[in-house]
């Protein structure tokens, strides 16, 4: 199973488009295969500072920084589909 961290800010539009992209992609491979969470840096400043976080969007996979800007959905769906195929 892989755990994936959607991290933004309230209010963010591209925080959005990522994490519309990243719940579609959990649904088509599985809840069974994929969890994912969104979030908010504001309430979670060391966590998203232990990270590397400079900017949102951001995304971690398995609680490492995988995309420090927005992926696009094909980009985020290869990445897991190869750590899923690892």
């Amino acid at each position: 199973m892989i755990k994936v961290e959607v991290l933004s800010t309230p209010g963010c539009g591209e925080c959005a488009k990522v994490r519309e992209s990243l719940k579609a992609i959990a649904e088509a491979m599985g809840h069974d295969k994929i969890i994912w969470r969104d979030i908010n840096i504001l309430d979670e400043m060391d966590y998203a500072a232990a990270l590397g976080v400079m900017s949102v969007p951001a995304v971690a996979i398995d609680g490492r920084l995988a995309f420090s800007s927005p992926p696009s959905a094909d980009t985020l769906r290869a990445e897991l589909t190869k750590r899923l195929s690892a």
